[in-house]
């Protein structure tokens, strides 16, 4: 890859971060799967990019940045799924 590819999808990967980090403060409540999806999107671009113009502690910040946003997507799949389940099962219908 081409150092001016490379810079192309540190760029794009920086308007990921930058974009979640905006709707995150600007939404009452956040989709979390927009905010997480596009902040792991972010961090993966920035990892392409410093593959190629490498920076240990950039790299080691995006590790950190990918894995916090995976923690953040498995949580709302797990507060998605408990939602669900307890939409099917309300409390009023197990006390009868």
């Amino acid at each position: 890859m081409s150092p001016a590819t490379a810079n192309i999808f540190g760029f794009a990967g920086m308007f990921c971060i930058i974009f979640a980090y905006g709707y995150g403060t600007m939404k009452a409540a956040p989709n979390p799967f927009i905010q997480h999806g596009v902040n792991l999107t972010g961090a993966l671009l920035l990892t392409v990019s410093l593959l190629v113009n490498t920076n240990p502690a950039s790299l080691t910040l995006e590790f950190f940045w990918g894995a916090i946003a995976i923690y953040g997507l498995f949580r709302a799949l797990r507060e998605r799924k408990q939602a669900h389940i307890t939409k099917a099962n309300p409390i009023e219908d197990r006390q009868a």
